[in-house]
């Protein structure tokens, strides 16, 4: 028997950041957003004795390669969080750009939580599953949340919101990841006066309530933005291109290197799709608010 998950990327389309904790983590203020670019995430059972086996396949924008197949997965690490010794087997197939800043990890990390719940019929109670989440990692539980939700914390601490649209993205992934980590790091030197908590999203949160794009795009904010585009300038060069090409706003996702771009409608999402096509390699478009990990079939 095997359980197949789907989990969805995610766009940070409010993140504010503070100065760090006495933990070394940064205080977050963030609005999350799910998207209709996704991870099948398999499970099922392996024959006793035998060990965790992981197998990753990619759509063809998709760099599996770049994926660890061995304990240092997150969905490999999910399930010895949860599986109490037992082994499994375990097939992803990756939609969700690689080290992107789309948190494809933390989707497959949440798909394999579920899917183990859902296999052994464990039926966990929705709390249980968060708090295994956030073990994992910060974006995690709102992987398993999906639609549009607030996260503080670490940004573990979720919230879904009133969301009243149907956004449009065009989604432009870089060849080379960054690290974020470093992203951070660069943060804190651009920032030595970063206050303990970041603002609240309050401008974001009525712009989602009303349901248009015009007032959403002159909302999103991400305080990553700048230093990733201080280590990596050709970001920067890439949001001026989709602004020029028609879309309402670009920007940063996450810590990036994907960059994203808010457009007026469909239609309007072709468009800039078709425009940055003849420049870049792989350009996707996607909708949002989408569900947080869900069974298939």
């Amino acid at each position: 028997m095997s359980v197949t998950v789907r989990a969805a990327a995610k766009l940070n389309l409010h993140l504010g950041v503070g100065a760090p904790r006495e933990d070394g983590f940064h205080p977050l203020d963030t609005v999350y957003q799910a998207i209709s670019l996704y991870d099948d995430v398999t499970v099922s059972e392996a024959p006793a004795g035998s060990a965790d086996e992981l197998v990753v396949t990619g759509s063809s924008h998709v760099d599996a390669a770049g994926v660890p197949t061995d304990a240092t997965n997150i969905a490999l690490r999910a399930l010895a969080e949860v599986a109490c010794g037992s082994a499994h087997a375990v097939q992803i197939a990756k939609q969700v750009p690689v080290a992107g800043g789309m948190a494809g990890g933390s989707a497959d990390g949440a798909a394999a939580l579920l899917a183990h719940d859902r296999l052994h019929d464990l039926r966990q109670p929705d709390d249980l599953l968060l708090a295994q989440a956030a073990r994992l990692g910060s974006d995690v539980p709102f992987s398993l949340v999906g639609g549009t939700a607030r996260g503080r914390g670490r940004g573990e601490v979720v919230e879904p919101i009133v969301d009243h649209g149907t956004w449009w993205w065009v989604v432009v992934p870089a060849a080379v990841g960054l690290s974020t980590p470093e992203v951070y790091r660069h943060f804190d030197r651009l920032h030595p006066d970063a206050p303990a908590q970041p603002a609240e999203p309050t401008e974001l949160l009525a712009a989602l309530a009303t349901g248009e794009p015009v007032r959403l795009a002159r909302a999103l904010h991400n305080d990553l933005q700048e230093p990733a585009i201080d280590l990596r300038p050709e970001l920067g060069d890439l949001i001026e291109r989709g602004e020029a090409e028609g879309a309402l706003r670009g920007m940063v996702s996450g810590s990036g290197p994907t960059c994203v771009f808010l457009c007026d409608s469909q239609e309007g999402s072709t468009e800039v799709l078709t425009a940055l096509s003849a420049s870049y390699d792989v350009v996707l478009t996607a909708v949002g608010p989408v569900a947080g990990a869900h069974l298939l079939g």
